[in-house]
């Protein structure tokens, strides 16, 4: 399962009230090589589904990732942080066993 923390559901409604992403849009995200961890998060707002796709939906929000990003979100939540020091979206990842500074890599 993903999870998406209320600060994260809050901004990404925000978003899409504000006209920035579109209402049918939903947030798809994925694990790619790289970053100085060794693997990187990446989030998009889409629309078209995939092959092999997994579906969840928690706090009102629907989340996707394809099966290989699975074995590395699962029960993984995106959480958002604002203001001056805020990290923006950022993932909480029991997976990982180490981070870098950012937060934008992990490895497992």
């Amino acid at each position: 399962m993903l999870f998406i923390s209320d600060n994260a559901r809050d901004k990404i409604a925000e978003l899409k009230n504000d006209g920035n992403i579109n209402p049918e849009f939903f947030v798809r995200v994925s694990v790619t090589s790289g970053g100085c961890s060794g693997l990187s998060y990446q989030m998009d707002f889409d629309n078209e589904d995939q092959p092999n796709d997994q579906v969840f939906e928690d706090n009102g929000i629907k989340l996707v990732t394809d099966l290989k990003s699975f074995l590395y979100l699962c029960n993984t939540t995106l959480n958002f942080s604002g203001g001056l020091n805020g990290k923006g979206f950022y993932f909480e990842n029991p997976n990982a066993a180490r981070t870098c500074g950012c937060g934008d890599s992990f490895a497992v």
